[in-house]
């Protein structure tokens, strides 16, 4: 990550990892290398904070030293010191650029996707027949009627719809990790329901975007909304001569 404005950056060296994996990180000085180290134990090097591999501390009490930003190249407050004397890191996710992008085609197609079985609703009309039951004759619906192909497409396409929004979460949470989001929410909160993963996602990408991304939240209230009505009426309007037909 790179640093702007007047404040320098900070100098390259070994820091916490600021992903949270309790390990030390190469930062070159602009972003983070894939480069990973182990803390010494406490005094492994002759004394409690004596030098070791990863350079002389001048900061202090802490091993890993910190930056001119008061402990993390990304200009957080300092890690609190554990026991043992170590720091111990607390994870904030760095802001992203202000032209990174936070909405794209997926996300969008996630939000969207639970019109297809919307559509599909419309076209299930099926031809309702009657049977009759018990010595009475009595007059009831029969329920294999309601069993037509738009039926079994309308099943279907709620299966291919949950399948596809796991497929596109996994590809969006790969995406924000190119634009700069650091542990987006991860794309298997999908699997519970896609509206999970829409609700989590939008959240954390607001904190990093400033405010940026929550639109998709707003989107999904209204698409649950629509569904709602258009369900309720579909279903009136295909139940309506059942109900013509009950006696008084």
């Amino acid at each position: 990550m790179s640093t702007s404005g007047s404040i320098p950056a900070p100098q390259a060296g070994w820091y916490a990892d600021p992903a949270g994996t309790g390990r030390l990180r190469w930062w070159d000085g602009s972003i983070w290398t894939d480069q990973y180290s182990t803390p010494p134990p406490q005094g492994a090097y002759g004394g409690a904070y004596a030098p070791g591999p990863y350079g002389q501390s001048p900061y202090g009490q802490s091993p890993y030293g910190t930056s001119p930003y008061g402990g993390s190249p990304y200009g957080q407050a300092p890690y609190p010191a554990g026991q043992n004397g170590y720091v111990v890191p607390v994870f904030r996710r760095p802001f992203i650029a202000r032209d990174a992008e936070v909405y794209n085609p997926l996300i969008w197609a996630i939000t969207l996707l639970p019109l297809l079985p919307l559509v599909l609703l419309l076209f299930w009309n099926p031809e309702l027949r009657y049977i009759y039951l018990g010595r009475q004759s009595t007059r009831t619906l029969d329920p294999w009627s309601l069993f037509t192909p738009s039926y079994f497409f309308l099943l279907l396409s709620g299966f291919v719809t949950y399948a596809t929004a796991i497929v596109l979460a996994y590809f969006d949470s790969e995406r924000l990790k190119r634009a700069g989001v650091v542990r987006p929410f991860h794309w298997a909160w999908a699997f519970l329901n896609s509206g999970v993963y829409v609700i989590g996602r939008s959240v954390i990408v607001s904190k990093v975007a400033r405010g940026r991304g929550l639109v998709p939240i707003w989107v999904m209230i209204g698409v649950f909304i629509l569904s709602i009505v258009v369900s309720n009426i579909k279903m009136a309007a295909m139940m309506s001569p059942v109900v013509g037909t009950i006696p008084a």
